[in-house]
């Protein structure tokens, strides 16, 4: 088994949970600034050309972050990151989706239509005129999520899950590339400060990050 890794924020959240599942997985870095992600033959591997992606023993590749979280946690269940019963699991599960449809994707595509176009348009379709408002919906949404931290140690309650994991990922680049965190957003903020102070936080950073100068 082993992971194709790359520089960039969802490389990151599965670095982040690796670390803290304790994992050792054989790592294949692919150039992303560079679009070697883009074509073959990594995209023979992965057609959807994100990274990361897990390769199995016997050549099947998994190309979607969640997906990988999924088929470590079935493989590796202590400690758990997704839940160990079923309501458990499902409360997982529901604040992974809300956290990427109301937060993580319109942050990455504020990105690439705005500071990230001369990245990302030659790979895919890019709406430059869309990006304030993308980036607005993050911070609506961000507002949204910190009245619902009030009290809680995690966004799943006192359990540290793959929703913080993603999210986590998600802001720490986002403050790197012209999207911070509202100061305002006090328990927003807490729970940054929270994640940040375990060791999978500082660990998970990829060393070209410097380098490139956004955190990935």
């Amino acid at each position: 088994m082993k992971i194709y890794d790359a520089f960039g924020p969802n490389p990151r959240a599965l670095r982040m949970y690796l670390h803290e599942k304790g994992l050792d997985i054989e790592k294949v870095d692919v150039d992303l600034m560079g679009a070697e992600n883009r074509k073959q033959p990594y995209t023979d591997k992965n057609p959807g050309g994100q990274l990361p992606a897990l390769e199995l023993d016997d050549g099947r590749v998994f190309g979607e972050t969640v997906a990988i979280f999924e088929y470590l946690e079935e493989m590796h269940p202590t400690p758990p990151l997704i839940g160990t019963t079923a309501d458990e699991r499902a409360e997982a599960r529901q604040w992974q989706r809300r956290v990427e449809l109301k937060i993580t994707e319109h942050l990455y595509n504020g990105f690439r239509y705005s500071e990230g176009l001369d990245l990302f348009k030659a790979r895919m379709r890019v709406l430059p005129e869309a990006a304030v408002g993308l980036k607005a919906i993050v911070q609506d949404n961000l507002a949204w999520l910190d009245s619902l931290l009030a009290g809680k140690d995690y966004i799943v309650g006192d359990r540290f899950t793959v929703a913080d994991i993603i999210l986590f990922a998600a802001v720490e680049f986002g403050a790197s590339v012209g999207q911070p965190l509202d100061p305002t957003h006090g328990n927003v903020a807490a729970w940054r400060t929270r994640v940040a102070a375990r060791p999978s936080a500082d660990a998970s950073l990829h060393p070209h990050a410097a380098a490139v100068g956004m955190a990935g």
